[in-house]
């Protein structure tokens, strides 16, 4: 099969094939359904017989743009064609007083914890788009004032990070085989030390250095306890994925390989990290972005579409980013200004709680 060119783009369509490509693909995103010729004939604005219909099909599927499970089937629009859509043809919606109001509402009701109204944002979001709602915890950016290693057993160690802002966190950790009680002390207060009024993201390079250049005077175990504090940590950013919305994705199944698709889907949502490391790809451009299928290899077997948007503090720094994952067949034109509000909005009430 022939591949449309990547450069030409609409260019490479004449009146025709746009408007009976656009009725494919808008006909696909409505029902689900692959689009046959017999329907489009009966589209007055086509005016075009079966047969002038079927043969611009087969040049649209020759470019890669539309796919069939068989020669005599509707059409439906690959991954390809569905990209090209939505960068040519897609007319975005605006969203109405309501939908606005409904959106500060329901997440800026939902308490003054920012997990709460992260969890929130995840659940609008899944509910208004049809699929489920993704949120990224925004990095932390409160320094650090101490930290202490506790022993919980002899494979388990608890690291309490207390934060300039009074915040606590417990992180539970496996240190090095063989730790003793001292070795912990003299790592916390190592940590204590080169972390205290700067971020573990901010230091974590410093400490880096100064353990491989042996300035640290540390004894073999302390170094060893500081690296995996250092390495579990993440560099400190202690950032999670909230998922909400899972089983909305099992509604309005139409065959075996939907909910194969579906199982898939499930499988990628597991791997968090990755999830994670999509969505930040939002912070390489200005506004929504928009992973089709298999343009991302996370969801080379599910088909799923990912709409990311990120989301701001004051000084207009991208700290999180808020999406939506579904099937391929998402309502484009309404989901991307939902998810664009929403990034806007959380973004505003965080930063309202910061003040």
């Amino acid at each position: 099969m022939g591949q449309l060119p990547p450069t030409s783009g609409l260019q490479a369509l004449d009146e025709r094939m746009r408007a009976i490509f656009r009725e494919i693909v808008e006909g696909y995103l409505s029902t689900g359904a692959p689009v046959g010729s017999r329907t489009l004939s009966q589209n007055r604005k086509l005016d075009l017989s079966p047969a002038s219909i079927r043969n611009t099909m087969a040049d649209l599927s020759d470019m890669g743009l539309l796919s069939a499970s068989h020669s005599s089937a509707g059409r439906m629009p690959t991954h390809a064609g569905l990209r090209l859509f939505v960068d040519g043809l897609l007319q975005i919606g605006e969203l109405s007083q309501d939908e606005r109001q409904s959106i500060e509402g329901h997440v800026g009701a939902s308490g003054r914890h920012m997990k709460d109204l992260l969890g929130e944002a995840s659940s609008l979001l899944g509910g208004l788009a049809g699929g489920a709602g993704l949120v990224v915890t925004p990095k932390r950016e409160a320094p650090l004032r101490h930290v202490e290693f506790v022993p919980l057993s002899s494979v388990e160690a608890l690291a309490i990070l207390v934060f300039a802002d009074g915040s606590v966190e417990n992180r539970l950790m496996k240190p090095p085989e063989g730790v003793l009680p001292a070795t912990l002390i003299e790592a916390g207060n190592y940590l204590s030390t080169r972390l205290k009024g700067r971020s573990l993201d901010e230091a974590r390079k410093d400490i880096e250095t100064e353990l491989s250049e042996k300035r640290a005077q540390l004894d073999s175990a302390t170094e060893a306890l500081v690296k995996s504090g250092l390495a579990e940590w993440g560099g400190g950013e202690d950032r999670a994925l909230i998922v909400r919305g899972q089983a909305r994705l099992l509604e309005n199944l139409d065959a075996a390989d939907d909910l194969e698709r579906i199982r898939h889907l499930f499988e990628d949502l597991e791997q968090k990290q990755d999830l994670i490391s999509l969505m930040d790809k939002a912070q390489e451009g200005e506004g929504v972005r928009l992973f089709i299928g298999a343009e991302n290899p996370l969801f080379s077997l599910s088909g799923s579409s990912v709409i990311v948007a990120p989301y701001m503090n004051s000084e207009q720094e991208i700290v999180g980013a808020v999406g939506v994952i579904g099937p391929t067949r998402l309502n484009y034109a309404r989901v991307i200004p939902l998810v664009d509000y929403t990034a806007r909005i959380v973004g505003q009430i965080l930063d309202g709680q910061r003040s």
